[in-house]
């Protein structure tokens, strides 16, 4: 039978399990054929209780049909395959690794593109056609493809669970809930999901609340930001305009002195030029008139001597010479002193007004104007965890909790020399991050006392916390509260709790203490200008005293 040029479609002669041309084709009674092998391996892992069914329509055959080949099939099959027809599917119909495979396919199997929640198991899309053919399948529950189909059937019963125990929390099979949930409280699956549903929703509402309100923070720092380089840009630009003037200032101030000292050269060189030119013609006349007294000193006639010397013999005195003081050659020297002084002063101002300058750059805020939280929630936005340094550790300081609690101790622990390291009677440690920005720790503590400190790093390791103008700490020890700053001690009142938290705005400044139980008491609050990073510090009292940084929650 020629079949070239005809119009055929390879499903028609395809085994619907293997997917690919019929080899050896047979024929059930109910009309749909497979290949030989196909079949037996079918019906080999369905086999119960000697009942059989065809994979596409689910016809049972009692007792298992004799297999008999097709031979007119199998001829269109060999005609067809000379038509160059393709055997198999594209390669992007099979399924890769990731994907959800049919569970009915032999060989290489196809994706599926359903999961049944009553066979539990998934389908192609030549497989799934008896779910949408017959009726009694039609009921089934189809889903997208999934691989966690086996996590619906129970471990021990082998029976699909569809009960959920609200007692322990996890979902149970009919038997399930005739053994050891009897006594539970159990709910269908179906009605759980229906309220863990609404739950979801109230969720998601939340969630999406939040994202709006997260991207509206996100707009708002994004202006701030915009805000602060412009802000920056302009005072930059407004600083160069200014230095530039004083520059220039100075450049013309340079001109002016230089311009008044050539001035006052050219004139005083000029005015001593012309009294040496007047000097010189004296001069010039004395030295005639001593040649004059030369030659009359030879005349031997008397009387001409006599009558020439009157002429000759009087002279007057110098007009300058008598005006030429002698005294200590300075000429400019004091113009370089007075700019010198001049200098010093400007050096001086610069140096006073640098600092200020430093300090008004430091104290700019540029965050976002927000209240300090007044609840723990409030606290909780801000959560900073901290470990502790061991490097900065006092030997009598007993490290634990990857480094989140100190322990104060008798006796010296043998730890190497480190120049971070506290000496003498500083029981003390640091934290290893440094503290910037917003940010809140607590700290629980056991024992006699203890001291919760923040501090910039480079204080002295043999200065305690709170005793110089680097650290500020609160204290607890019999039954009372200290706060320390610079070697000053306040009282603080508030309820003793064996938990303090720390809040740190470090921007704009602000430093608070409180006492933390079911609420939190401000104990004491301090607002300066942090001029460094900052780090906690931690400092147990006495021996057996404990301070542990806790995670906030």
């Amino acid at each position: 039978m020629a079949l070239k040029g005809a119009r055929l479609y390879r499903e028609t002669f395809s085994c619907s399990i293997c997917l690919d041309l019929l080899k050896n084709p047979v024929t059930l009674s109910c009309g749909h054929s497979y290949c030989m092998e196909c079949i037996k391996v079918h019906w080999n892992g369905e086999d119960r209780k000697g009942i059989h069914s065809c994979p596409q329509c689910r016809k049972t055959f009692i007792p298992r049909p004799v297999l008999d080949k097709n031979t007119m099939l199998a001829v269109l099959v060999e005609e067809l395959k000379k038509t160059g027809l393709e055997a198999a599917p594209a390669d992007h119909c099979y399924a890769a690794p990731e994907d959800v495979a049919c569970d009915v396919c032999t060989g290489r199997k196809l994706k599926a593109i359903k999961s049944c929640l009553a066979c539990l198991a998934s389908y192609c899309k030549n497989h799934i056609r008896p779910h949408n053919d017959s009726a009694p399948l039609k009921k089934h529950k189809l889903v997208n493809p999934s691989k966690k189909l086996q996590e619906s059937i129970c471990s021990r019963h082998d029976e699909v669970m569809k009960i959920f125990c609200r007692t322990d929390q996890q979902s149970i099979c009919y038997r399930c809930l005739m053994d050891e949930h009897k006594s539970h409280e159990t709910i269908p699956a179906a009605a759980e999901r229906t309220e863990k549903q609404k739950e979801l929703e109230v969720n998601q509402q939340n969630l999406q609340q939040r994202i709006q309100e997260q991207e509206k923070d996100v707009q708002l720092l994004q202006q701030e930001v915009e805000a602060i380089n412009s802000s920056a840009d302009e005072a930059v630009e407004h600083c160069e305009k200014i230095f530039t003037k004083v520059i220039h200032l100075m450049q013309k101030k340079s001109c002016d002195v230089k311009q008044q000292i050539k001035c006052r050269q050219e004139t005083e060189v000029s005015r001593v030029k012309e009294l040496q030119e007047k000097l010189e013609q004296e001069i010039n006349e004395l030295k005639r008139k001593d040649g004059e007294l030369e030659h009359l000193s030879h005349t031997e006639d008397h009387i001409e001597f006599l009558h020439s010397y009157p002429s000759v013999s009087g002279h007057e005195e110098s007009t300058y010479s008598s005006s030429i003081n002698t005294r200590p050659l300075r000429y400019f020297q004091e113009v370089t002193a007075a700019v010198s002084q001049t200098r010093d002063k400007l050096q001086d101002v610069l140096r006073q007004e640098w600092t200020n300058i430093s300090l008004t750059v430091t104290e700019v805020d540029v965050l976002l104007s927000q209240p300090e939280p007044k609840t723990r929630a409030g606290f909780l936005k801000y959560p900073r965890e901290i470990t502790l340094d061991p490097n900065t550790a006092n030997t009598h300081l007993l490290l634990s909790g990857r480094n989140t609690k100190a322990t104060r101790m008798e006796e010296q622990l043998s730890y190497s020399d480190h120049p971070d390291r506290f000496t003498d009677d500083c029981f003390q440690v640091l934290s290893r991050e440094s503290l910037t920005g917003r940010c809140f720790w607590e700290v629980e503590w056991g024992g006699r006392g203890v001291c919760v400190a923040v501090t910039y790093k480079n204080i002295s390791r043999a200065g305690r916390f709170g005793f110089n103008d680097k650290s500020w700490s609160l204290r607890y020890e019999k039954n009372c509260y200290t706060f320390w700053h610079n070697g000053v001690q306040t009282v603080v009142s508030g309820p003793r709790s064996s938990r303090v938290g720390v809040y740190l705005n470090h921007g704009a400044g602000i430093l608070s203490f409180y006492s933390v139980s079911e609420t939190m008491t401000l104990l004491h609050r301090v607002q300066t200008t942090f001029t460094q990073p900052l780090h906690a510090g931690l400092w147990p009292l006495y021996s057996g005293s404990t301070a542990e940084l806790v995670k906030v929650r």
